[in-house]
């Protein structure tokens, strides 16, 4: 089963490491995510840039509003996710919480997912 894992954190305090601060965590991370990806559990992983960098369609109007930056304003951003390939619930908590221990603070939400469409930027579709 396909899960999505949800990175969360303060930007405030990501945005505030310094590049060998930052340079330590993905290090870290690596790690985990190679042993993930010998072991065909790893999908895509994204880092999402700053919510400063965000544009939000508002869809509810006609026609749509356009907003600078993101739709909600909370303590914590979602910052990045995986997709990964597990047996259930528990395998992914396993891996949040591996991961957990290599990038501390912020929070993992993990939802189940189904894909929608399959497709890909390499064959040109876009």
């Amino acid at each position: 089963m396909l899960y999505a894992l949800l990175c969360y954190h303060s930007e405030d305090v990501v945005c505030s490491w310094s590049k060998e601060e930052d340079d330590a965590v993905m290090a870290r991370l690596a790690v985990v995510q190679e042993k993930l990806a010998k072991a065909g559990k790893l999908g895509p992983t994204l880092r999402l840039m700053p919510t400063t960098t965000a544009t939000t369609l508002r869809k509810e109007k006609d026609p749509p509003v356009i907003l600078d930056g993101p739709f909600a304003e909370t303590k914590e951003q979602l910052l990045g996710f995986y997709v990964l390939d597990c047996t259930g619930l528990d395998e992914a908590l396993e891996i949040a919480t591996e991961l957990g221990r290599a990038n501390p603070g912020g929070s993992y939400e993990i939802r189940p997912v189904g894909i929608f469409f399959e497709g890909s930027f390499g064959s040109g579709a876009r």
